[in-house]
């Protein structure tokens, strides 16, 4: 039997830096459109997958109704996009058996990543499932450059010999002592950067709330909540992908990321949701 899988794109409205911000245009589209837009090429690709957007506000609930895309109103008690998503399926007679967490403010996300993350929670066993990429020593240099800068911004992960996480961290993990000797006899570095994609089985995502806390999750430390499962014993396994040459940028939360995502696309297209 097919697992089911239920893509949410948890869209909140109010945000300081950007009010309104899944209703506001990139390049004339809404963000909005254009997450529901990737989530619904994965459904028709994909038997047994459904999207829905899950919000806090009925302005955004008017306009997916209005442009045909599924939308639930969640509880104004929810403080996160993961919080979000477990709303909805709570809600839910007949419960997936795989939950995608697919943000609402990240436009770029290349349907190719989400269809790779669909494709192991279909074969592989684990708890959670979300990718990475195995940097090469030029990534590994501009990575360790871009944290003398901003030292929390990116987080990488150690994998065991199966690809299932060991550890997540804001500093660049494993530390490489000897560089040059490194380079020469790794073809790629040993380091893998997180990219913040989740797709749970519905029993972990129901868990993680009653889950205690790990002391890697708080925000004075790593501030990583995926810690708090690799804390209890749930396994999450790592599925290596790229941006196939592509720019891409994380969640859009300004004016100038929404400029920046305007001249990635003017660089690089839109993606092919045939």
């Amino acid at each position: 039997m097919t697992a089911k899988i239920l893509l949410v794109i948890p869209a909140r409205y109010a945000s300081t830096r950007l009010p309104g911000k899944p209703l506001v245009k990139i390049a004339g589209v809404e963000m909005i459109r254009r997450v529901a837009d990737i989530a619904a090429c994965i459904c028709r690709h994909n038997a047994d997958c459904d999207y829905v957007v899950a919000t806090d506000d009925e302005r955004i609930v008017s306009f997916c109704k209005g442009s045909g895309m599924p939308v639930e109103m969640t509880a104004d008690t929810c403080r996160s996009g993961t919080e979000r998503c477990w709303d909805v399926v709570q809600r839910r007679k007949d419960r997936p058996d795989f939950v995608v967490n697919l943000q609402g403010d990240n436009p770029l996300c290349p349907p190719w990543v989400i269809q790779q993350l669909i494709d192991a929670c279909r074969t592989e066993q684990a708890d959670v499932f979300t990718p990475c990429i195995h940097l090469g020593w030029g990534e590994y240099d501009r990575l360790v450059e871009a944290k003398k800068k901003t030292p929390y911004s990116g987080t990488t992960v150690l994998v065991d010999h199966a690809g299932y996480a060991l550890a997540f961290s804001k500093h660049v993990i494993p530390a490489v002592r000897k560089p040059e000797k490194a380079r020469e006899m790794m073809q790629l570095s040993p380091v893998r950067r997180h990219v913040g994609l989740y797709a749970y089985n519905t029993d972990a995502l129901q868990a993680y709330f009653t889950l205690p806390e790990s002391p890697y999750e708080t925000g004075c430390v790593e501030g990583l909540e995926q810690m708090r499962f690799l804390f209890n014993g749930f396994l999450v396994k790592m599925v290596e992908t790229d941006y196939r040459g592509r720019k891409t940028t994380a969640g859009v939360d300004s004016p100038e990321d929404v400029q920046r995502v305007e001249a990635i696309l003017r660089e690089y297209g839109e993606f092919d949701l045939s």
